[in-house]
Parts: C-alpha cells; sequence; structure tokens
C-alpha cells in the first residue's frame, strides 16, 4: 500500500450518491472547489428513489438540471398514482393516490412540478453536472479515516483499485455516506426514532406479458394485497422491465439466500394472478424501511447530511428529497463562509434548521406507510390529523440565528399549505418578467441574497449595505409595469402574496428561505438591514 502524499481541496464530500451528487452541483453552481470520493465503481444500477418532489425539483430547475432531468425521466412520465390490487388480474382495484391529469396540484404554489426520476437513471445527470461545474468525482475511492482540528480536517482515503492510500486536507467535510454511515460512526453520533419498521428485497425482472396484465393504467407504484404475492410492483421501462419489492421478515429466519429464484417468479406470478407468467430474475437487493434521526448533524467541521442521519419510509417519497434539500441547505452556508461574507457561526444553523425537519417528515412518512398499509408494514391505524404530502414537501419552516423574526411558537409543519413569506420558510413562487424574460421568483434565489420591494428606497439602501457587507445581495422592486425591476404584469400583488404591505420588502436567503421581512421602510432603512445580514450571516 503506498501513499501518494497531500493535497488539498476546500471541501471533501464522502459518499457519491444521489445527495453527494446534489452537494457537489449545489457547491459547483457556487464555485466551491470541492471533491467526491465513492467507493463503489460507479452510480447505482437499481432503478429506486424514483418520487422526486416538487421542491427538489425547484432546486434542480434553478441548477439547471432539470431538462435533462426530464429527458431521462421520459419513460414514466405519463405514469401517476398509487394503485392497489388484489392481484393484477382479477380482484379489486382502487388508487390510493389519484392519478394526475391536466394540470398538476402543485403548479400554482411552485415554478415547477414534481418528477418520478429513478435513481440510476437521475445519478448519471447529477454527475454529469457536477462534473461540468468542475466537480472532481471519484469513484472506486474510499475514506479511511479522518482526523480534525480547528484548523480542518485530515482524511486518509485509498484508490479501491490500486490499494493507493493518500492524504486529502480540506477545509470541511460533508458525509452522505449511506445509512450505515462510517463516517457517523467514528463520531459516535446515535439515532432516536422508532427504528426497523419493515424489510423488502428489491428484486429486478423481465417480463413481456406483464404490461398487458396491468392494462393501460399507467402507476407509478402498485400495492398487491394477496397474501401469495403481496408486495410492491414499480414499472422500469413500461414494458419489460419491472421491479418487485417482496416483503422480508428477518425475524421468522429468512436470509436474503431465501429469496432464490424460483421463489421471487413464483411470488411474482401470484401477485400477477398467471400462472406462468414469464419471469427472468435479473437482481436482488435488500432494503429497509426505518424511522430514524440522528442525534447530532455536526461535529466540528464534519457535517452529516441524507441516508447518513436520518431514514424514513418510502411512502410520500421522502427520503432522498429530505437529502438533497440537507445538501443544498449546507452548500450556500459552506461558500459563504469560504467566500468571507458569512462567519463561521452560520454554520451552526444548519442542524436546527435541518434536524426538525428531518424528525417531523420521518414521522409523517410512517403515518403515511400505515395509511396506505404498505405491504410488509404491520401497523394498519394512522393519525388522521397529519398534513398533506405537499404541505410536508413545501411548508415546513426553519427556527434558527439564520433567520430573523421566526415564528417559535408555530408549528414545524402547519395544518395547510399557506407560503406568504414569513420568515423561516420557503419564499412564495410568483411568475415576473426580468429584462423580457419570464421567470419564477425562486429562480432568483441561489447565488445571492435577494431583497424584493416595490420602493426604491429600499433597493437603493440595499445596494449600499451590499458593498458595505460586501455580501452578495440583490434587489429588485416588484410590481405592475414596467417600471419595475420585476414586472408582474396582470399577475397576483406581490405585497399581499409576501404578506406585508406595499412599503414593505422581504428578503430571501440564497436557498429560497425568508431571511427577515418588514412591513414598512424605517428612517434608518441602511442600518437596519446591515443588522439583519450581520445576524442571519453570523458577523
Amino acid at each position: 500500500m503506498e501513499n501518494r502524499g497531500n493535497d488539498y481541496v476546500p471541501v471533501l464530500i464522502v459518499g457519491g450518491s444521489l445527495v453527494g451528487l446534489s452537494a457537489s452541483v449545489f457547491l459547483g453552481r457556487l464555485g466551491i472547489q470541492h471533491r467526491v470520493v465513492e467507493r463503489h465503481a460507479a452510480t447505482s444500477a437499481h432503478p429506486r428513489g424514483r418520487g422526486n418532489n416538487m421542491r427538489t425539483m425547484e432546486l434542480f430547475r434553478t441548477a439547471g438540471l432539470e431538462p435533462a432531468i426530464r429527458k431521462a425521466a421520459a419513460t414514466l412520465s405519463k405514469n401517476h398514482g398509487i394503485l392497489q390490487v388484489d392481484t393484477l388480474h382479477s380482484g379489486n382495484r382502487r388508487w390510493l393516490s389519484a392519478r394526475i391529469t391536466g394540470r398538476a396540484p402543485e403548479a400554482d404554489v411552485c415554478s415547477t412540478v414534481r418528477c418520478a426520476c429513478s435513481q440510476n437513471d437521475l445519478e448519471p445527470v447529477l454527475l454529469e453536472g457536477a462534473r461540468d461545474l468542475g466537480g472532481d468525482v471519484r469513484f472506486n475511492t474510499e475514506l479511511l479515516s479522518f482526523t480534525q482540528d480547528d484548523d480542518g480536517v485530515r482524511a486518509i482515503v485509498q484508490d479501491r483499485v490500486s490499494g493507493e492510500t493518500w492524504t486529502v486536507n480540506t477545509d470541511y467535510l460533508l458525509a452522505a455516506d449511506g445509512p450505515r454511515s462510517p463516517v457517523r460512526q467514528r463520531l459516535g453520533i446515535e439515532h432516536s426514532g422508532s427504528g426497523d419498521l419493515f424489510h423488502n428485497i428489491s428484486v429486478t425482472f423481465r417480463s413481456k406479458r406483464l404490461r398487458e396484465v396491468a392494462g393501460d393504467q399507467l402507476f407509478v407504484v402498485c400495492y398487491v394485497t394477496d397474501p401469495a404475492g403481496e408486495g410492491v410492483l414499480l414499472p422500469v421501462d413500461n414494458e419489460e422491465q419491472w421491479v418487485f419489492h417482496v416483503p422480508w421478515f428477518p425475524e421468522r429466519g429468512q436470509t436474503m439466500e431465501y429469496f432464490t429464484d424460483d421463489r421471487c417468479i413464483e411470488h411474482i406470478r401470484a401477485a400477477a394472478g398467471v400462472r406462468d407468467l414469464d419471469v427472468e430474475i435479473t437482481g436482488r437487493a435488500p432494503w429497509h424501511a426505518a424511522d430514524r434521526v440522528a442525534n447530532s448533524y455536526r461535529d466540528g467541521r464534519v457535517f452529516l447530511m441524507g441516508d447518513s442521519v436520518h431514514e424514513m419510509p418510502p411512502t410520500g417519497a421522502f427520503g432522498s428529497n429530505t437529502g438533497i434539500q440537507d445538501a443544498h441547505n449546507i452548500a450556500w452556508k459552506i461558500a459563504a463562509v469560504l467566500r468571507g461574507w458569512a462567519g463561521p457561526a452560520l454554520l451552526d444553523s444548519y442542524e436546527p434548521e435541518r434536524r426538525p425537519v428531518a424528525q417531523v417528515t420521518s414521522a409523517r412518512a410512517t403515518v403515511q406507510a400505515a395509511r396506505e398499509q404498505h405491504p410488509g408494514y404491520s401497523a394498519r391505524t394512522a393519525s388522521n390529523d397529519a398534513a398533506d404530502l405537499m404541505t410536508t414537501a413545501l411548508g415546513y419552516r426553519y427556527v434558527s440565528g439564520a433567520v430573523v423574526g421566526a415564528a417559535v411558537d408555530e408549528p414545524l409543519i402547519p395544518d395547510r399549505l399557506c407560503l406568504r413569506a414569513d420568515p423561516g420558510t420557503r419564499a412564495p413562487h410568483m411568475w415576473v418578467t426580468r429584462d423580457g424574460e419570464t421567470l419564477s421568483t425562486i429562480d432568483m434565489y441561489e447565488r445571492s441574497f435577494v431583497l424584493l420591494c416595490a420602493r426604491p428606497g429600499w433597493r437603493d439602501a440595499a445596494r449600499t449595505v451590499a458593498a458595505r457587507l460586501n455580501v452578495p445581495l440583490e434587489a429588485y422592486t416588484v410590481g405592475e409595469g414596467a417600471e419595475f425591476d420585476l414586472d408582474t404584469g396582470d399577475g397576483a400583488d406581490w405585497a399581499s402574496v409576501h404578506g406585508t404591505t406595499p412599503e414593505g420588502a422581504v428578503l430571501v436567503r440564497p436557498d429560497g428561505f425568508v431571511a427577515w421581512r418588514a412591513d414598512a421602510q424605517p428612517a434608518d432603512g441602511e442600518e437596519t438591514l446591515t443588522g439583519v445580514l450581520r445576524q442571519v450571516l453570523g458577523r
């Protein structure tokens, strides 16, 4: 084993799956040099994790990746909803979530809509995007150990093919190394939550006749309830490639070896209700549905994100989305600190913002598993007062030092979705015209703070403060007519949408969350805005 010496990179990302590659994209968009090390040889080959919710798609849209992702997801673009059947061939059929036809329900509150793109199709898009932005992504490369002090992190990594090792010095280490996270384990960080809920074997297979049996209803997910074929069927290409999640009961002594090709074939045939269905098994992999959230998201200069800090059932499609949004939250904060326009205290807001979101989201996903009677899950009762899925995905709020004026007594997720620019919530979506181009206000939130206002006095104050503090801050007047920087046309009134008055202003963070809101411009507007930014940025 040869040591190749030392090198330096500002940010080292451990794990090159959905969350790690997303972090690479987000850091690359902000111009931060970084490296991704992934122990596997390539991106995922297994079709899973296909539910990309509207908030995640907003982030990918702003990052310029939405067209490529929609193209990668084209095969399943007409599939909608969760179907429940006795068997595919006969018995009862009902939609647990309705097929979406026409205008998607999130269209009024989002810049884009959800997308069913499987992990094996999404990761190559993220990889290409990350590398195009300068990301140094290395497969077959494993983190062996690390140490840290006040000045940085010293990581020992290994090329798994050659056996060579070398030292990487970095300012920050971001761990997206999965539910069994070696980084989290080395830090001694424990979990809280209900633990394991149920287990499945994910079986990939080919069947040309199954399309005919399934019929013309193009579902995203189909739950089969017949005991002999209980499980979850997912189409891969809407023709002959499929995935079936077979319930797995380790507590009954079942091992992976129990799930032979013959046993899996018989199970799938029972689910289809066709005894001689053509089935060719092409692969199998175990997965576990759990409710766990790490007790800490950070240790010094090491930050955890994705499955390394939270596991939740697949119901509601929250798991990978929550992880990608972790990455988006920490990326702009690390960029701000490395660029020098924020103090290290800004990083203290990562855990108090993201950990509570994971806790309530995992709880909501667990409720959904019971509501849907997910195959293999024994719980059959669920709370009836949980927020709907879209509210859970979009409506959560942050309470931290990086928000001024957050309502500390309000629930983290409201009963119903009402995004009106309350401090700590995702800023509202509005269609506007800027320099002849139509865009969503959400599209503007990425590389800088943004101040929205109607009065030029606010805009002038923001420009003065940006220069004084050396902080990237764009300011726009918003209203109906060409005299405004952002023309709303005959659309909704911006002040009403943002919960303020025509004399007020809204300050939005680079991640699209409201940092502060004012109802009127004070006499000392520059000093007020300076104080707000200093507080938010830990200065």
